[in-house]
């Protein structure tokens, strides 16, 4: 597991750690994601059939932006701890946005007060090797957001930026 950084403009809150891992399968990725604190302090999406949805990252959400080495193209996943999901396809940074073809999707998530767990088995074309980055947005009854990622770029969160794929990944 690898430890995720909160940006230096949220406040700790409920939320103490978030730590994730990705690996690639012949037939896509799986990721996991751990987040350690207290549960019941985030919103959390209720339960839903496990669909595309658009607007996921609005309140507590996982993503995964893989791109080639080399490229200007990148994928976005959205993980719902609800069991919703989106993925799009990027020509460049914030350019092109389009639905990703995806096979499958499936998400598991387990919590406690303590902490909460979910795990995602996505079947996609995914290139390789990639530069990956893995996020958390984390929103908490007050309404307020955490956002956590491998690194940043200067300035306010932005999760498109090249400089959150931290993570090299090859089959």
């Amino acid at each position: 597991m690898q430890p995720l950084m909160l940006h230096r403009t949220c406040d700790l809150g409920p939320i103490r750690a978030v730590t994730a891992t990705i690996k690639a399968t012949p037939h896509g990725c799986e990721a996991e994601f751990r987040l350690d604190g207290h549960i019941p302090a985030i919103v959390l999406p209720a339960h839903a059939a496990p669909e595309r949805a658009d607007n996921l990252w609005q309140t507590t959400c996982f993503e995964i932006f893989w791109q080639p080495i080399g490229g200007t193209f990148y994928r976005e996943f959205n993980l719902s701890p609800s069991g919703r999901w989106a993925a799009y396809d990027f020509d460049s940074f914030r350019e092109g946005m389009r639905d990703a073809p995806v096979g499958s999707i499936a998400i598991a998530c387990s919590q406690n007060d303590t902490g909460l767990v979910l795990k995602a088995s996505i079947a996609a074309d995914l290139p390789s090797p990639a530069q990956v980055a893995l996020n958390a947005v984390i929103e908490h009854k007050d309404g307020s957001k955490q956002f956590w990622a491998l690194a940043f770029p200067p300035g306010p969160p932005e999760f498109h930026s090249e400089a959150n794929r931290q993570a090299i990944i090859e089959r």
